[in-house]
């Protein structure tokens, strides 16, 4: 058998439009990161399937990517749900036979209970928002994607995932044990050329978690919060799906990318004397 050679890596054919051609399914995809993701994978020529629980949030999306030329069709589902999961699977599946992308989206860090405070209820929600779907949803669309000769998946967690939080271990748990799914997934995965990572976001201004209200006054000290001194956007995180869902990174799989604007790397979490809390974005301590 011959060792395969440089030349026989497949060289990228439209360096605008790396998706071309591809179908996506983006959960949460009508809005922040997701909505972002959507926009930037029909910019670069995939049809995005966007699975959203908010028709409102999804119809500005689709709407938006239609104006500019791209091509996305919306789904009203709560992934959380296995009857939506299901209709999902079958509506897209039905229109395309497979998908080429799948993006993870969907994750909350509500409901905000104090781990002391929690009971089952709250542990329950947290599992099915940040944890469940991630395995109903792949698996809904893996075997097609096996059988169709490969494809990437994209799992969204947190950076929370991926060092010590303070707030809610429950939350980190959750978010840990997505990376670890990557991790393992993309091992079993890789023989059938579907390649399977990670993103853990922070610092990234959203609907939901919003960096700046509160903050007016303390914007100089951008530098000090993360290294590369400035709050970070959904497109930030959009480009990196993009990379992972692309052929641009073709030998990449397994892999759980923090991007947090250096938030990790730095430490991340101070506890404030003044505040008694830990604060990742201390003005003073």
């Amino acid at each position: 058998m011959t060792s395969p050679q440089p030349s026989d890596v497949p060289p990228i054919a439209d360096w605008n439009r790396l998706l071309d051609g591809k179908v996506a399914v983006v959960t949460g995809g009508g809005d922040g990161i997701g909505g972002a993701i959507s926009r930037l994978f029909a910019q670069h020529g995939a049809t995005v399937e966007i699975a959203e629980i908010d028709s409102d949030r999804a119809e500005t999306t689709r709407a938006a990517i239609e104006a500019a030329g791209g091509t996305a069709f919306v789904h009203i589902v709560d992934v959380r749900k296995p009857d939506d999961v299901a209709r999902l699977a079958e509506a897209v599946l039905g229109k395309h036979g497979s998908i080429d992308v799948l993006v993870n989206n969907v994750g909350d860090f509500r409901p905000i209970v104090r781990f002391q405070d929690s009971n089952v209820e709250s542990w329950q929600a947290m599992y099915e928002i940040n944890l469940l779907h991630f395995f109903s949803v792949t698996q809904a669309f893996i075997n097609s994607m096996m059988r169709n000769g490969g494809g990437s998946i994209v799992n969204f967690h947190s950076v929370e995932g991926m060092r010590g939080y303070p707030g809610e271990p429950v939350y980190a748990s959750m978010k840990a044990a997505v990376g670890h799914f990557t991790t393992s997934l993309a091992v079993t995965m890789g023989r059938y050329g579907i390649r399977v990572n990670g993103i853990g976001p922070d610092l990234t201004q959203t609907p939901q978690v919003d960096y700046m209200t509160g903050y007016e006054d303390a914007e100089h000290l951008w530098p000090s919060w993360a290294p590369v001194g400035r709050l970070g956007w959904p497109e930030d995180q959009a480009r990196v799906a993009l990379f992972l869902a692309s052929d641009l990174s073709s030998y990449v799989t397994g892999h759980n990318i923090p991007v947090d604007g250096g938030s990790k790397a730095g430490g991340g979490w101070f506890y404030s004397p003044t505040a008694r809390r830990f604060v990742n974005r201390p003005k003073t301590l």
